[in-house]
């Protein structure tokens, strides 16, 4: 049977495609021209972008287990980031009583696969292959060196004290260890075209967790040139971080045409949170604040979908999204229901992106981050950021989104009533909330 007969007679792939850290205003299709993206940027040319995309966390591993289930992550406890020697504890990942959207489609029929970074435990249980996952490739930790060592055949810019990411952190085919020579991530694209080349007569579920732009800070040196006008080295180097990361993207969609499956795969792109600009130089341009922050520039992120033949191409949407909308929306094209049980916070966003409606998905988005909370309802969004982990409690702020995006303009003061409204919800929303596991 040809690919294209194949793509007619089954359900819809589905393709997740996660970046590490890349700020909002870093890609060509947000606004970007130093570093093109054209690949990326397809996806939007062919889909749909939401400029109001978030995430429910501004951290790594709390973001990938909202993404993984549909549910705020604080709901059960897993609202902290996980660094250094605190993966290798035996309790310490995404809780297994917690249902993941791989497992749901596991259960339907459909190939899975990981590749990339996991990030949700390091322990036997919380390994992908225990949580819906046929296949696995790549590494458990927060972070991975992306230059076989001794770090040869290309740039590598760390900074002071850069944690030991490779340290009890193997790259992993399953739960083997194995010796990469590739530059990590175009190893990543390997496995992830390969998943796909395997798959090609039945449905699958590709999620592929990039680690790039995440530090440490390492490029090819052929993909150096290409950004030889850049005169500062360290945003050399994140520039040709993206051009890798775009390139993989890029193979990636490459393969799903060759096999005549771009018509019958949903193609999801965003970045896990926002960009830690001084560590990577990475913008969130035109937004306030970064990676670790709920101003706008921690937890809005690029977030683009395609599907074609069944998502119109070239829509830009505005309504306020989340990732916590990717597992609902792979359900419903799927044709799979979710279990009531699971008090899903998501919502199937396909009715929005295909344009059979136009009203927001939801009401209102609620963050948590230690001290840190944040609501949006509307056009208005009501937050309190500590400026650091130690620092006192602070007031709440309160903004318009609609015409003050960069959260200068305080109205706290200004507008009482709807601070004591949005107030009224967070804290309403807050008290269904666990505390944190760790």
């Amino acid at each position: 049977m040809t690919g294209a007969l194949v793509a007619q007679s089954r359900r819809p792939n589905i393709v997740v495609i996660l970046a590490d850290d890349l700020g909002y205003g870093e890609l060509g299709c947000q606004g970007n021209p130093q570093i093109p993206t054209p690949h990326i940027d397809s996806i939007a040319r062919a889909g749909v972008r939401f400029t109001n995309g978030y995430v429910s966390a501004p951290y790594c591993a709390p973001s990938r287990a909202g993404l993984m289930t549909g549910r705020y992550q604080t709901r059960f406890g897993h609202e902290r980031n996980v660094v250094g020697d605190a993966n290798l504890k035996p309790d310490v990942g995404l809780p297994v009583s917690e249902t993941t959207i791989a497992q749901l489609l596991k259960g339907a029929g459909y190939a899975t696969a990981a590749v990339g970074k996991w990030h949700l435990g390091a322990a036997p249980k919380f390994h992908p292959q225990q949580r819906g996952f046929d296949e696995f490739f790549g590494f458990l930790h927060e972070g991975h060196y992306y230059l076989p060592p001794p770090y040869k055949g290309g740039t590598t810019r760390l900074r002071p004290n850069e944690p030991p990411y490779d340290a009890e952190n193997p790259l992993r085919r399953g739960t083997s260890t194995v010796e990469e020579k590739l530059y990590l991530t175009d190893a990543i694209t390997r496995e992830a075209t390969g998943f796909i080349d395997r798959h090609v007569a039945e449905p699958f579920f590709l999620y592929v967790p990039y680690n790039a732009v995440h530090s440490p800070m390492q490029a090819t040196t052929e993909a150096m040139k290409r950004f030889n006008g850049i005169g500062d080295e360290h945003r050399q180097v994140f520039a040709a971080m993206l051009a890798s990361l775009d390139d993989g993207v890029g193979a990636i969609l490459k393969t799903l045409r060759e096999h005549k499956l771009e018509e019958n795969t949903l193609v999801i792109f965003l970045s896990d949170n926002g960009g830690p600009t001084g560590e990577l130089t990475s913008s969130n341009t035109p937004l306030r604040g970064f990676k670790g922050q709920l101003w706008e520039g921690g937890i809005r992120i690029p977030y683009m979908m395609q599907w074609k033949g069944r998502i119109p191409a070239g829509r830009t949407l505005h309504q306020p999204v989340i990732s916590l909308d990717i597992f609902p929306t792979a359900l419903a094209a799927a044709g799979v229901s979710a279990p009531a049980k699971l008090q899903l916070d998501g919502v199937d966003l396909l009715p929005l992106a295909t344009g059979a409606t136009d009203r927001a998905p939801h009401q209102s988005l609620f963050w948590r981050y230690d001290k840190a909370i944040a609501l949006r309802r509307g056009k208005w969004k009501l937050v309190r950021q500590p400026a650091g982990p130690r620092a006192p409690e602070p007031a709440f702020e309160l903004y318009d989104l609609e015409k003050d995006l960069a959260e200068k303009n305080n109205l706290v003061l200004s507008e009482p009533a709807i601070v004591a409204d949005l107030r009224a919800e967070l804290m309403a929303l807050d008290s269904q909330m666990k505390k944190p596991l760790w």
